[in-house]
């Protein structure tokens, strides 16, 4: 099996970015990470940031574009996206509001014309998952599985946070399986505790309570591309915590 890229979703380091963006950069390639996927841009140009990332020999894996931007600037979010070379749009979160059942039967609609449109310029588009996926229906049937069995692959990939998927209590080896293929991106998250209405206490990987190297070894079977380290809180300085979590994979999975 091919092994997996190691990527990290930024949003992690969203304290760090905001005080240096371009600085932050050049310590996440110092680490060993092979890409990053965005959760916004520190307001850089397009242009700059690609010539960032190639100087850094970064790879953009995508980016998490939020539902606003999706509804009101498709065009400009696709022309970053080409202009870094990222091959992702991923929708990350949707607001509380627009998370009960009659509004999914919207988002399913309009994510199926994004895919479209995503795809017309060669770009992918994802949905990123948390809890509440899982805990709405549409018809008897769970939001996370409808929205996939609904939509043609074609125009929506999965992009599997197994640090929610766990907390949700669902099988996280069962539903890599079950979407191998279609998932390209799999956030590999670390938590310890978190019984369901907790808060989740994310932790650097190899200190909770995730099964991780089965999960990448389903990973692998499931021929995902990048295993995207996150880390929704840090209790340790950031760039510490993700480059403690880089540490662990190289041990326990690059050696």
């Amino acid at each position: 099996m091919t092994r997996l890229s190691i990527g990290l979703q930024l949003y992690t380091l969203r304290d760090v970015l905001a005080e240096d963006f371009e600085g932050t950069l050049r310590k996440v390639a110092a680490l060993g990470y092979e890409g990053v996927e965005f959760a916004g841009y520190g307001g850089m140009e397009a242009e700059a940031l690609r010539d960032l990332l190639q100087e850094l020999n970064l790879k953009a894996i995508g980016s998490h574009i939020g539902l606003h931007l999706l509804e009101g600037n498709l065009d400009g979010e696709i022309a970053y996206l080409k202009t870094i070379g990222a091959k992702y749009a991923i929708c990350p979160w949707l607001p509380v509001d627009a998370r009960d059942t009659e509004a999914w039967r919207t988002h399913l609609v309009n994510f199926e014309q994004y895919g479209k449109r995503f795809q017309a310029e060669g770009i992918d588009f994802a949905y990123h998952n948390h809890d509440f996926e899982f805990e709405v229906e549409i018809d008897g049937q769970i939001v996370f599985d409808a929205l996939y069995e609904r939509i043609d692959p074609k125009y929506l990939k999965v992009e599997m946070d197994i640090g929610w998927v766990q907390y949700s209590g669902v099988d996280p080896l069962a539903y890599i399986a079950k979407y191998a293929g279609r998932l390209p991106l799999l956030h590999l998250k670390d938590y310890r505790g978190g019984e369901k209405g907790q808060q989740i206490d994310t932790v650097e990987l190899g200190r909770g309570d995730l099964p991780l190297l089965p999960i990448i070894d389903a990973a692998e079977k499931a021929n995902v591309e990048w295993l995207i380290v996150e880390q929704d809180t840090c209790a340790n300085p950031p760039l510490e915590s993700v480059g403690e979590s880089m540490e662990w994979l190289k041990s326990n999975y690059l050696k």
